[in-house]
């Protein structure tokens, strides 16, 4: 997950982060933790509006500023009306249960809540429409999040990263939520089947996420989507779960500008715009429906 640290070095240095975003920070057991905060031109132009927040989590190795350049995911912003938020995690990772200790680790999921909060404090959040997303280690973290604060989010997508085997093992909570994975099946980084004592495989993923919001199994059938997508999504009424398999897709995030130069993180999608793609399915949750 680490080999996407210099893919974007270029991009950074010609693009102004302060056009984009505001760069903030907070404290957060003794750690001062930073964060980018992306609001769309409409927030300002409609004050009486308070707006859905999309948490983008960063993959290891990568800063909240590659996460945002990579993924464009302000655009998506713009065009639908929602604040984007990219933390940074301590020395660029977030704990999900491996490679640090899940109980004793840096505590991200405390983190998340209190930026959650400073967010809520400082601009006009709609509080039923909290959602987070990442790519590889931000996706497992994504995922942590679906696991732990059902309560505060209201769905999740992970690109990249299927369910981690220590989040299963140590969540107890029950709520439900919507679950969306987009991941290739030629990805060399985290693998589409899974890694015995890591992660599920994505269709486990789907399949845990299912039975986890009550939805039998079998009754959503693949629909392919262009000629290297295949969509399946299942729901009960109010929460969804669906999986994007992308066939001979790499470890990209879909419909992003393909700047695999030297590094063998595979071939990305043009079929399905993944900002697009999430926040279409982050629409159709809200909490208390």
């Amino acid at each position: 997950m680490k080999i996407l640290v210099s893919l974007f070095l270029i991009v950074c240095t010609t693009v102004p982060v302060a056009a984009l975003a505001q760069v903030k920070s907070l404290v957060h057991k003794e750690d001062k933790r930073r964060y980018l905060v992306y609001t769309p031109p409409s927030y300002d132009q409609q004050p009486q509006k308070a707006y859905p927040v999309v948490f983008n989590f960063h993959g290891s190795g990568m800063t909240m500023a590659e996460q945002m350049l990579y993924t464009q995911m302000n655009r998506a912003a713009d065009r639908h009306q929602f604040i984007v938020v990219y933390p940074s995690g301590v020395k660029q990772d977030w704990n999900v249960g491996f490679g640090m200790s899940y109980l004793d680790g840096t505590d991200d999921i405390g983190f998340t809540q209190a930026l959650l909060a400073k967010i809520r404090q400082d601009y006009r959040v709609d509080d039923r429409r909290v959602y987070a997303t990442g790519l590889s280690r931000g996706g497992f973290f994504a995922l942590r999040i679906a696991a732990e604060l059902p309560q505060v989010f209201a769905a999740v997508a992970s690109v990249g990263a299927p369910m981690p085997e220590p989040v299963i093992a140590h969540h107890t909570s029950k709520g439900k939520i919507g679950v969306l994975q987009l991941h290739g099946t030629a990805d060399q980084v985290v693998a589409y089947a899974g890694k015995p004592t890591g992660y599920l495989s994505a269709e486990a993923t789907y399949t845990y996420w299912l039975e986890r919001n009550g939805i039998a199994a079998g009754n959503g059938q693949p629909v392919n989507i262009g000629a290297d997508v295949t969509w399946q999504e299942q729901g009960n009424g109010h929460q969804r779960v669906a999986l994007a398999t992308i066939r001979d897709g790499g470890h990209t995030w879909p419909g992003a500008d393909p700047f695999n130069v030297g590094l063998p993180i595979g071939k990305t999608t043009s079929t399905i715009d993944a900002n697009d793609t999430i926040w279409r399915f982050f629409s159709e949750h809200q909490l208390g429906k």
